[in-house]
């Protein structure tokens, strides 16, 4: 079975990742629409552009709006603006034929009180139970992904919670080694239950640079062979910068 493999694309590099994809096979996943000006300004323009460009690719994914976000928020006002935020997204995400969008899940980490976390968890639940049926609509998944969170429950607890088919897990392996607590075994442990989609970059252990995946301290060559083994295959993102990095890490890869 072939790996499902997709290409992170800036404005910057979109056609070069495009040009890439179409030769190899692989996905898109778009990161425009991850940014406040552009969703202030003309997305319309940039979305019937992407329409024609990402004709020959049939595999899209998207990264939703990810700064300042704060699902969840125990302030009603700032959980208004992430609502419509993401909601916005899902709706982009429709009109570009997008599968999966990736949404943070912003944790304070620095915050470890039962307290906090007992209405953090709660207060997710039932904005992704809200959030839900927008996302089902439009025939798209939900991927929550992981960024400063130390340990994998707490996202895995926020899933379950909402326990709908339309919101699952984004692991991404690199910040789960820079940012977790927990081994990276525990993480695909609780994760991959309600995997959707990952993230794959590698990085020295100290900053989160998005390397080749050749190029620092994780193992992909182990890595890559135990997703192969989950029960549902999540679809992979080469999240780098540059397309030439991209380019090299396809030699870890099952391609059709």
């Amino acid at each position: 079975m072939s790996d499902r493999v997709l290409l992170s694309a800036s404005p910057a590099n979109i056609r070069d990742c495009v040009a890439l994809a179409e030769r190899h096979g692989l996905g898109i996943e778009l990161m425009a629409f991850a940014f406040p000006d552009l969703l202030d300004g003309d997305w319309q323009a940039v979305v019937r552009e992407y329409q024609t460009l990402l004709a020959p690719i049939p595999l899209r994914t998207m990264h939703g709006p990810f700064f300042d976000m704060a699902p969840g928020s125990i302030d009603r006002r700032v959980n208004d603006l992430v609502m419509s935020r993401y909601r916005q997204a899902l709706d982009i995400a429709a009109e570009l034929w997008v599968t999966t969008v990736v949404f943070h899940a912003n944790f304070i980490t620095s915050l470890r009180t039962e307290a906090y976390r007992t209405g953090w968890t709660k207060r997710n639940i039932a904005f992704f139970s809200e959030l839900a049926p927008h996302a089902a609509e439009r025939g798209v998944t939900i991927a929550i992904e992981n960024m400063w969170e130390y340990e994998p429950a707490i996202i895995g607890d926020v899933i379950r919670g909402v326990n709908h088919p339309s919101v699952r897990a984004c692991l991404d392996v690199g910040h789960a080694h820079l940012f977790g607590e927990a081994p990276y075994a525990k993480w695909l442990q609780v994760m991959g239950p309600v995997l959707a989609h990952m993230h794959l970059n590698n990085n020295d252990g100290k900053v989160d640079v998005h390397c080749a995946l050749d190029d620092g301290v994780l193992d992909y060559a182990a890595i890559i062979p135990e997703l192969r083994t989950l029960h549902t295959q999540p679809t992979m993102t080469l999240e780098m910068d540059r397309v030439e990095d991209m380019a090299a890490s396809l030699k870890c890869f099952r391609l059709g």
